[in-house]
């Protein structure tokens, strides 16, 4: 009898400077996620997300990467070149954040709204989301997820291996403090 090969995804594309990064830099864990600001799954993901980071805050840097699966959610690229479009203006996290707080306000009217909210300039933002200013890094990310062997969202790596298990905080916690133990 032969045991089935067991793989496991490693992420293919290294952290670097150019990604999005929250928490420390020296953080003995480093969370990569691929995600899609349209995806409910994503949504339920990023609360978890921010009470790792905020319970884990010397552990834990998680890096925000694209993947919109624009085929089922019909709003996610707008809202990935919103978020980049606030990233060229050093407020990537704020508009993350709003695009999952308000995931259900992702159409063009409310998008626009948002991006007032958050005090950007709606007009040239709109701009940019219209001519894809961020599509070239989208891309690169998309292209990064496939290549890392990621179908699906939310996909998480964990020091570089991915995360196969649930998205609950207890599991991410046990997960993180597994990985930063040396």
């Amino acid at each position: 009898m032969t045991t089935p090969l067991q793989v496991t995804a490693r992420l293919r594309t290294p952290v670097t400077e150019r990604d999005h990064i929250r928490g420390p830099v020296d953080a003995p864990v480093t969370l990569v996620e691929y995600g899609d600001f349209q995806c409910p799954f994503c949504a339920l993901a990023h609360a978890n997300l921010c009470e790792l980071l905020r319970q884990r805050a010397d552990t834990v840097r998680l890096v925000y990467r694209h993947f919109p699966i624009a085929n089922m959610h019909p709003y996610a690229e707008a809202a990935a070149e919103a978020a980049e479009a606030a990233g060229r203006r050093g407020r990537f996290w704020e508009m993350h954040d709003w695009l999952y707080d308000h995931q259900e306000q992702l159409d063009p009217v409310h998008l626009t709204l948002g991006i007032e909210q958050l005090g950007l300039p709606a007009e040239e933002v709109g701009e940019e989301i219209g001519r894809h200013a961020g599509g070239d890094r989208i891309r690169q990310d998309f292209v990064g997820a496939i290549r890392s062997g990621v179908d699906a969202t939310p996909t998480l790596f964990v020091n570089g291996i991915r995360h196969d298990g649930p998205f609950d905080l207890p599991t991410l916690l046990t997960t993180t403090d597994t990985a930063a133990t040396p």
